[in-house]
């Protein structure tokens, strides 16, 4: 099920399952004690910073622990993200996020940047659409089993090195969108002074 490097233009469809392993690993030794969440937005996040307080219980010792790179899937459901969020931690070395999450590493047969980039689309709806029990929102959350969410179809180029082109050039585009919004933020700031000062 690996992807073969035969045509650079040769497209091809393989199971989650076959370039991603389930992680359970538990934070019992408590390596970390930052809660994360994920923002359809943001990412995998602080939950304190997003929620502005904490939502995780005091023992997070059964809570997943999460390392930079991996990815986790919430199953709960918002306007921004209707069939829930996979994203990959990036913004921290290391978290732990609900056991309600499903949590996996990639395989070295698909290039991360090109999944994160996947999964910021919503190519990837239709297949859990498909698995999704009918009716199975409880109170925001999608009944998904993980062997079900590990069974849905991933579109890549078969060439890895393709892959990788791929998602390095929107890796660099969501970067020179974050400095650009960073730029915005700062005259914003600036123009708020200043009117302040002249109309005082």
């Amino acid at each position: 099920a690996a992807f073969l490097p035969e045509s650079l233009h040769a497209w091809g469809q393989v199971k989650l399952g076959d370039i991603a392993d389930r992680i359970t690993r538990k934070n019992a030794n408590l390596e970390s004690n930052l809660p994360l969440t994920i923002s359809a937005q943001y990412g995998l996040i602080d939950q304190n910073e997003f929620f502005d307080k904490r939502i995780a219980s005091k023992d997070i010792s059964g809570y997943y622990l999460l390392r930079k790179g991996e990815y986790a899937y919430n199953k709960s459901t918002s306007n921004d993200a209707p069939w829930g969020a996979v994203k990959r931690l990036e913004k921290y070395d290391k978290g732990v996020v609900s056991t309600l999450y499903i949590v996996f590493s990639l395989r070295s047969n698909i290039d991360s940047d090109y999944f994160a980039t996947y999964y910021s689309t919503d190519l990837w709806h239709r297949g859990i659409q498909e698995i999704a029990s009918e009716g199975a929102r409880n109170h925001g959350l999608l009944n998904i089993a993980p062997n079900d969410f590990f069974n849905t179809a991933i579109k890549a180029p078969k060439s890895l090195d393709e892959q990788k082109k791929i998602g390095s050039f929107f890796q660099s585009l969501d970067a020179m969108v974050a400095l650009h919004q960073r730029k915005l933020e700062k005259l914003q700031q600036i123009k708020k002074a200043l009117l302040q000062k002249m109309f005082c």
